[in-house]
């Protein structure tokens, strides 16, 4: 085990059903890393939509109450345990942890981390570990939308959204997406047509720019807009859902919105009509812990090199130290943001 290991760690714990001004800030010694696992020390983390979910205990599969949120996490390595290649220390990695990363150290499987490029900021990185990995795979391994094909981005100025479109720009999609009016310029900027996403006939606009249908929706608010999304599509074309926004404040079981519109997109897909839909599910295939590993690295390790090339441009929207979290979380929840709002030491 490499000497410098990390002993203490401050954490953002999430305690319960609480508003964002009830996140609770602890420390705790951290025991030495076990063989495989490495120290990883804090260097940007981020508020998804998954901690807002959290907070309110809606999120598919979160754990019991209290935990520690944060989803990924971009960092440097302070020590490695039996079998870990020493040469790790002092460089820096990115991890999907879906739990945990609020916190200034934190220990990780080594087998886990992606290595960040040189030359990319953590906090610009830390915009497109799960965003950017949820929004490559949806773009080109569930949907594979071919070059000239127009799409539906929902929320393009969000921290997938924006991502979403940047990925689509630079395969030679057309995009269309919604947004807020004040945020248009920015979606603009990013190469997508925008379309106010409060507009009592948002779908028809959209029907009026693409009148055709298009060739995939991504739609991360499910609820009652979810089949509105769904007569978008053209034939050939598909509806990737990846969450239920609609239903983020609603009261009742967690899992129910998920497995309603797992269940609607199950049932149009046995539609006649030459379309698809599919419920984007990040964990899928956790099963094969190698499989997914590979999967998982292979695509970061794309975003991030499109990161470096200046092909993505990072949209990071506020960083807030650690001690933060809960103004950090407030801010996210506000809806006013575009990008990640990112959480550093």
């Amino acid at each position: 085990m490499n000497s410098l290991t990390t002993t203490h760690a401050t954490e953002v714990v999430l305690p319960g059903l609480v508003e964002p001004d009830g996140l609770r800030v602890t420390a705790r010694d951290l025991p030495a890393p076990a063989a495989g696992q490495v120290v990883l020390r804090m260097e940007a983390t981020g508020v998804s939509f998954a901690e807002q979910q959290m907070r309110r205990g809606k999120y598919y599969d979160q754990p019991a109450f209290p935990f520690v949120p944060g989803y990924d996490v971009v960092g440097a390595v302070t020590a490695v345990g039996p079998g870990v290649d020493a040469a790790m220390v002092g460089r820096r990695y990115a991890a999907v942890t879906k739990v945990g990363a609020w916190a200034s150290s934190l220990l990780l499987d080594a087998a886990d981390l992606v290595a960040v490029p040189d030359g990319v900021a953590s906090a610009e990185a830390e915009t497109v570990v799960v965003n950017g990995v949820t929004a490559w795979q949806m773009l080109h391994r569930t949907a594979a939308v071919p070059a000239g094909a127009t799409v539906v981005v929902l929320g393009a100025n969000g921290g997938v959204g924006s991502t979403l479109v940047q990925l689509a720009r630079h395969a030679g999609i057309e995009v269309i997406g919604t947004a807020s009016p004040r945020h248009h310029e920015l979606v603009r900027a990013l190469g997508a047509t925008p379309v106010d996403y409060r507009d009592p006939d948002l779908y028809g606009k959209i029907r009026d720019l693409a009148p055709d249908g298009v060739h995939a929706v991504f739609d991360h608010i499910g609820g009652a807009g979810l089949a509105e999304s769904w007569r978008l599509v053209r034939r050939g074309g598909t509806l990737v859902s990846y969450g239920t926004a609609a239903t983020k404040d609603e009261d009742g079981n967690s899992r129910l919105p998920v497995l309603k519109s797992i269940a609607r997109l199950a049932a149009w897909n046995l539609l006649p009509n030459g379309r698809s839909a599919h419920f984007y599910n990040f964990w899928a295939g956790k099963r094969r812990p190698e499989a997914f590993r590979a999967r998982l690295a292979e695509d970061l390790t794309r975003v991030l090199g499109l990161l470096a090339d200046g092909v993505l441009t990072a949209q990071v929207a506020a960083e807030f130290p650690l001690a933060e979290a809960h103004a950090a979380l407030a801010l996210a929840e506000s809806r006013t943001t575009a990008g990640k709002v990112v959480i550093v030491p």
